[in-house]
């Protein structure tokens, strides 16, 4: 009896942390950071390669920041209220279901729990017990896929899109602020690919994958995004 006991205070002290408990906060902070560093740095790049003076680049930076971090707050606020809205009527129409046919929603559930892999009298168990504790939140995760971790939250996301934006986009504008001006160009480049290849790394290992392909994949795409920025920029500053 004892050592049931402490069994069962075991496993009550047991806790686990999942990764994908992040996924909604990380992926706003990583594309925020990201997108902060790479446009800034590419902007920064092109206009260099036009031959610009070193406060219109500074100027060019801020703004840039500015404006991204705007934009980037926006931009996830409304797409992912329009995930929120699109949960909230699945939410409704499950509800009212609910109210007017439970016994049809039972078998549904049960159904469910069935073709995971138990038999047909323990999927209808599991479905009755779980209905009296909760009956729209186990629909809501079961049969809708909508659980509380993955749920969307735009006020968060947008939050955290714009403060990880201006985060990365401070990163170049910084380097412009305090880098001579011979090899402006250079200096920035090298730099933020510095930047983005620890934010890839960072941004996999706090997802629980390797941290050697993030940055290889994000340092990638970030370098052939400045060198097409950088290439237009000259072609319009040798056209002036």
């Amino acid at each position: 009896m004892a050592a049931c006991n402490d069994r069962m205070r075991t496993l009550r002290r047991h806790r686990e942390n999942h990764r994908t408990d992040r996924i909604g906060w990380l992926r706003a902070a990583v594309l925020g950071a990201n997108d902060g560093i790479l446009s800034t740095a590419s902007l920064l790049v092109g206009v260099a390669a036009a031959a610009a003076s070193h406060s219109s680049l500074v100027m060019t930076g801020v703004a840039g920041l500015v404006a991204g971090a705007m934009s980037m707050a926006a931009g996830e606020y409304v797409s992912v209220h329009s995930q929120a809205d699109t949960e909230m009527a699945d939410l409704a129409r499950e509800r009212a279901e609910l109210a007017a046919d439970p016994e049809a929603e039972l078998r549904e559930l049960g159904a469910i729990y069935e073709t995971r892999g138990l038999d047909r009298d323990l999927a209808v168990q599991v479905a009755v017990q779980l209905t009296k504790h909760d009956a729209l939140g186990v629909h809501a995760r079961d049969e809708l896929g909508i659980s509380g971790p993955h749920s969307a939250r735009p006020v968060q996301a947008a939050l955290a899109s714009a403060a990880s934006f201006a985060a990365g986009a401070t990163l170049p504008v910084a380097v412009v602020a305090v880098a001579p001006a011979l090899g402006l160009s250079y200096s920035i480049f090298g730099t933020s690919l510095t930047f983005l290849a620890a934010l890839g790394a960072i941004a996999a290992r706090a997802g629980g994958a390797n941290a050697l392909a993030g940055a290889w994949r994000v340092t990638f795409w970030g370098a052939l995004a400045m060198a097409v920025t950088a290439g237009v920029g000259a072609l319009f500053g040798a056209s002036v």
